[in-house]
């Protein structure tokens, strides 16, 4: 498989496996839907993980492959393409991107899928798509935008140039840097502690925040008042406020 799930301490490791970079073909970004859909079911998956292994995460599209279709095939192809990564943005649970190596065009656009981004210090992300005549086709223009405003993404998106892992840091392209050994480590520390949190408050605040960025604030402050008063029905909200009269914050132990 070119695409794996691995579950540890309540986290789902989605694994990139098609040596030696990572191209994303077709057959991959069918297996990444199916296994971001079965984390998304999965009550032993509380959080997720993306990564692509110890050297890279993913160099992009499998160019040979797109390069034989033609445009009736990617009309069709194009949609597949987007739904694949709009599961791992659907994920209703806390997901990082544990970065190393490249995470370049499709890479790039994956790791924008998640909600946090820890890149090695030796990390390069961009989006080269106009160096072939093309543009980003898995949500690049549109995440890309959202996450660190229009006039820098539009001047990674119109030069296809490649940033290091520092000024992704500045940019906001990423979250943390780490050294490349420890990515995944770090990752998985940060996903396995919120894997302890209450369940639905997570999904709520993920619901709440993503809907707001892509509609007007009334609508995305409505979202919020139902989710807040719907977590007064749950056992982790009972459970949450009753330890902090009783133990004071940050004690609740979460189902």
């Amino acid at each position: 498989m070119t695409v794996n799930l691995e579950v540890a301490e309540g986290v789902g490791t989605i694994r990139l496996d098609r040596p030696p970079m990572n191209a994303l073909d077709v057959a991959t970004q069918d297996r990444l839907k199916e296994l971001a859909e079965e984390a998304s079911r999965r009550d032993d998956v509380r959080a997720v993980v993306i990564y692509g292994g110890e050297k890279v995460f993913a160099a992009g599209a499998d160019i040979k492959e797109m390069q034989r279709m033609d445009h009736a095939a990617v009309v069709v192809r194009s949609r597949a393409l987007q739904e694949s990564f709009t599961a791992v943005a659907r994920i209703p649970k806390p997901v990082v991107a544990a970065i190393t190596g490249y995470a370049l065009g499709g890479g790039c656009e994956l790791a924008l899928c998640a909600d946090f981004r820890i890149a090695a210090d030796n990390a390069k992300l961009g989006q080269p798509e106009i160096l072939l005549g093309l543009i980003p086709g898995a949500g690049g223009t549109q995440r890309l935008a959202r996450l660190i405003g229009p006039s820098k993404a539009k001047d990674l998106i119109f030069t296809g140039r490649m940033v290091r892992a520092d000024e992704a840091l500045a940019l906001g392209l990423v979250d943390r840097l780490a050294p490349a050994a420890e990515v995944f480590g770090e990752a998985h520390a940060w996903a396995a502690k919120l894997a302890q949190g209450p369940a639905i408050a997570l999904r709520a605040a993920k619901e709440a925040i993503d809907t707001g960025l892509e509609t007007d604030i009334e609508t995305g402050l409505a979202v919020e008042r139902t989710w807040f008063a719907g977590l007064f029905a749950t056992e982790d909200r009972e459970r949450g406020m009753r330890s902090f009269v009783e133990e004071g914050p940050g004690k609740a132990k979460f189902q």
